[in-house]
């Protein structure tokens, strides 16, 4: 019998996680892509706090025209620019 979509992301997410962990020191990438959207964010597993995120929905970056490629871009460099502020 098949998995619904929400079945076989969760066993994704399972396998990834089993392996990958976020520090304080080297914190974990987490991107969330729908079919509109991109979403991004820093995580801090040990103390379970999200460091910094940004979207595509974010009003900076929602105002730019271009392809889902250029938008992802943006979303990564102000990902980036958060991450230097919040001292990553």
């Amino acid at each position: 019998m098949a998995l619904t979509r929400t079945q076989r992301r969760a066993r994704i997410r399972k396998r990834i996680r089993k392996t990958v962990s976020g520090t304080a020191s080297q914190p974990r990438l987490s991107v969330f892509r729908s079919n509109k959207e991109i979403y991004a964010q820093i995580v801090d597993d040990v103390t379970g706090k999200t460091i910094c995120s940004a979207s595509s929905r974010d009003k900076t970056i929602s105002k730019a025209k271009g392809t889902k490629i250029e938008i992802a871009a943006l979303v990564g460099k102000s990902l980036a620019e958060k991450a230097i502020k919040a001292g990553v």
